[in-house]
């Protein structure tokens, strides 16, 4: 028993004509014509095919399966794939073709990022190789130590002993007046220290001596001396030393 002698078998029992068969399937007479004829070659594919059989079945009275299992049996030139079978049934949709992204957007990704890195490393190379500038060195010359005074000529020299003073055979009669300023004076009358310390301004002092008066003197300009009544110019100038012995 073939597909199409099944179907028509069953639309002259159901008492359907084709044109009426045709009116409530939508299917042309001509194709149910020849789908009784078991000629499913203009049906549009198995697809097609398979909703034509199952509108005919619910319409003459059949089971669908028995048809769509016929179909297969005899008609199916490919293997019906289970997508096929799934989306005629209403199980799940077709599924659409996911979007790829074109390898061209990460690729230019990938090259911007190796350009920015390769960038980056160039500076900080160039940044650290580049020579630190050389330290200048000013050369001066030290100054030259300048010459100290000499101290020799901040001091006085000691007075030479100058050669005594004589007087008339007898005794030597010194008077020593601070008149100008103070002194310091060492007194040696006849071979004896008669005075030695500080004569302050203001202050007299006379000594005798029998043969010989010996003085030593600081700051003569402060001094007056008298010899024996006569009086004595000055022997010296401000904070000098001078030494005088008198006989």
């Amino acid at each position: 028993m073939t597909l199409g002698s099944t179907i028509r078998d069953a639309r002259e029992a159901a008492r359907i004509t084709l044109e009426s068969l045709s009116d409530s399937t939508s299917i042309r007479m001509g194709l149910l014509t020849e789908m009784e004829d078991n000629n499913f070659k203009h049906c549009g594919g198995d697809t097609y095919a398979r909703g034509h059989l199952r509108n005919i079945a619910n319409r003459i009275g059949l089971n669908p399966q028995i048809l769509l299992d016929l179909y297969d049996d005899q008609h199916s030139t490919e293997k019906r794939a289970m997508q096929d079978l799934l989306v005629e049934n209403n199980i799940m949709q077709v599924p659409r073709e996911k979007k790829t992204i074109s390898w061209k957007v990460p690729a230019l990704i990938s090259v911007t990022v190796l350009f920015v890195i390769a960038s980056a490393q160039i500076v900080t190379s160039n940044q650290s190789s580049s020579p630190a500038p050389a330290p200048t060195v000013s050369s001066s010359k030290s100054a030259a130590p300048a010459p100290t005074p000499s101290q020799s000529a901040a001091t006085t020299e000691s007075a030479a002993p100058t050669p005594a003073v004589t007087s008339k055979s007898g005794p030597v009669s010194l008077t020593l007046v601070a008149s100008r300023g103070n002194s310091y004076i060492h007194i040696i009358v006849d071979g004896k220290t008669a005075e030695k310390g500080s004569l302050f301004q203001g202050e007299t002092k006379s000594f005798t001596g029998k043969n010989v008066v010996s003085i030593y003197l600081s700051n003569p300009a402060g001094l007056d001396l008298t010899l024996n009544g006569k009086q004595l110019p000055p022997l010296g100038g401000q904070n000098e030393e001078v030494r005088r012995t008198f006989r």
